[in-house]
């Protein structure tokens, strides 16, 4: 039995992240620290400039390298006043910009940014695949787009309680039952490295390197192939080829004379007997 969760959208996630913003560092934050930390080493051996998408209450922000320039966006206004408050306390230089915005509608010009990141973000979002064109279009060729997010299971007992959780996804703000295939949309984006994180693999990190015209590469080749015979599968054609062989065979022994002689002999003897 499928469990259909309700459909989310933008004023529940608003919404429910109200309500989040004044514990959020304390709760969520602290099991997603893990996976949020392991994405910002990968992306300190990077330069140039950073988008983090739904940066939230600014956890990660005064991880990234100074050499970085780091510019954040997120739905909720409670959780960005929390961001700046880190901000300027903290004296985050390199952090350029924080914008109330949709991920779904970046306002950013194409190809503006070296790494893309969103942790967290694509089980909140009301369209996911929506949301990975644009971190597509906004990340420059042969930059990085990096994901960090919970992906459900198909069987177990994990996946028996995320479909029990899937009803409240519009009270929890997030979708317990979200695939894999729901961020798998963009043509130009090659998936380059995936990593379970911890606790417990809860969390998957998925780095992608984005390469212009990547997804349309096979494709490609595949119309410039000529059309090609159908042809049985390898246990199929060896049975094939063993009967060929076998019929063969006994075709030579009724051509061959020395056969009969033999066969006469041997009928013969049983007679005699």
């Amino acid at each position: 039995m499928v469990t259909k969760a309700p459909e989310m959208d933008a004023a529940s996630v608003r919404h429910a992240y109200r309500r989040w913003a004044p514990v959020y560092d304390f709760t969520f934050g602290l099991v997603a620290e893990a996976g949020r930390k392991h994405a910002v080493r990968i992306i300190n051996r990077r330069k140039g400039r950073v988008l983090e998408v739904g940066v939230g209450t600014g956890l990660s922000l005064s991880c990234y390298g100074e050499h970085l320039t780091i510019t954040g966006i997120d739905l909720s206004p409670e959780m960005l006043a929390k961001a700046r408050d880190k901000v300027e306390r903290k004296c985050l230089s390199n952090v350029v910009a924080l914008h109330e915005m949709d991920a779904g509608a970046l306002a950013f010009p194409d190809e503006s940014f070296d790494t893309v990141v969103a942790m967290y973000v694509m089980t909140v979002v009301p369209e996911p695949e929506r949301v990975m064109r644009e971190l597509e279009r906004v990340c420059a060729p042969g930059g990085e787009v990096i994901l960090v997010n919970h992906f459900s299971q198909e069987d177990g007992l994990r996946a028996a309680f995320e479909r029990k959780l899937a009803p409240f996804a519009d009270l929890l703000g997030w979708r317990p039952v979200f695939g894999l295939d729901r961020v798998l949309v963009c043509e130009d984006l090659r998936l380059a490295e995936r990593r379970a994180l911890r606790p417990l693999g809860l969390f998957t990190m998925l780095r992608f390197v984005k390469e212009p015209g990547f997804g349309l590469g096979p494709q490609l080749a595949q119309a410039a192939r000529p059309p090609v015979r159908a042809t049985l599968s390898e246990p199929i054609r060896v049975r094939v080829k063993w009967q060929v062989a076998r019929t063969l065979v006994h075709c030579r022994r009724l051509l061959d004379t020395n056969y009969w002689r033999s066969l006469y002999r041997r009928l013969q003897s049983q007679l005699a007997e």
